[in-house]
């Protein structure tokens, strides 16, 4: 997976890329990430990649041209790789949330690239060159850079190999083995601590009875913390899809 990240800070991905579980699929080659340098593509002699807004107000806007140009470049040193185009995603509050259905649609993509916001937010023109927008959330951040280190790190990890064991990711949180519900309770050593128990069907050895406790477990933690996610609310996929969100660059 190529993924192009355009952004003003390029000094907050540096120890991002080389750490932990993404650092391993940088260097296996599982992620081949690429940091566009947006002032790279200013205007004029001082790179200028902000204006101030027609009809006036306060702050800065991200110009048109230099991310158009920071695109163009992106993919242009795609193809001479012999890699394709970036499917472009926009972060800006007034994206979709992202999810972890998001983040499997986006890691079946070859090449992806990560616009990363600051100021104020974009000229409008910007969504034309784009194919979707994201949002973490409802809550506005300063920038996009944050929101870009959240999809790399959520769509590295579904990876064949980068986890080391893939059967890890085949039970969590938002899993289709747990009909996209929140995981059940985990527990390890020591059996007691402070009075609380392991609930004893964890050490019973009967495999069925564990997997039977855990799907019950998963099903009441959801129904209780994120009743949103049940299969029985009368919400469902497309009201949520249909909703606009906030938690990008603004």
């Amino acid at each position: 997976m190529r993924v192009s990240i355009i952004t003003l800070m390029p000094e907050l991905f540096e120890p991002f890329l080389r750490t932990s579980m993404v650092g391993r699929a940088v260097s296996s080659g599982a992620v081949q990430a690429e940091i566009v340098l947006l002032r790279e593509h200013g205007v004029g002699r001082h790179k200028s990649v902000d204006d101030t807004p027609y009809g006036g107000g306060s702050g800065m806007v991200l110009s048109v041209r230099p991310i158009a140009s920071a695109l163009e470049d992106a993919d242009a040193r795609a193809n001479a790789a012999g890699a394709p185009v970036a499917h472009r995603v926009l972060l800006t509050p007034q994206g979709r949330r992202f999810d972890q259905r998001a983040a499997r649609s986006l890691v079946e993509r070859p090449h992806v690239a990560l616009i990363c916001g600051r100021y104020e937010g974009f000229d409008e023109r910007v969504r034309g060159l784009v194919h979707e927008e994201i949002s973490l959330g409802d809550f506005v951040m300063t920038g996009g850079e944050i929101a870009a280190m959240a999809i790399v790190e959520a769509t590295s990890r579904l990876l064949p190999g980068v986890l080391g064991n893939d059967a890890s990711i085949a039970s969590e949180s938002f899993s289709d083995a747990l009909g996209g519900g929140l995981e059940y309770p985990q527990y390890t050593r020591p059996a007691e601590f402070r009075g609380v128990s392991v609930p004893e069907v964890l050490v019973s050895g009967n495999h069925a009875d564990i997997e039977r406790w855990r799907r019950e477990e998963s099903r009441l933690r959801t129904e209780e913390r994120r009743p949103d996610l049940s299969t029985d609310s009368p919400r469902g996929d497309a009201a949520s899809a249909g909703r606009g969100t906030r938690g990008g660059a603004r």
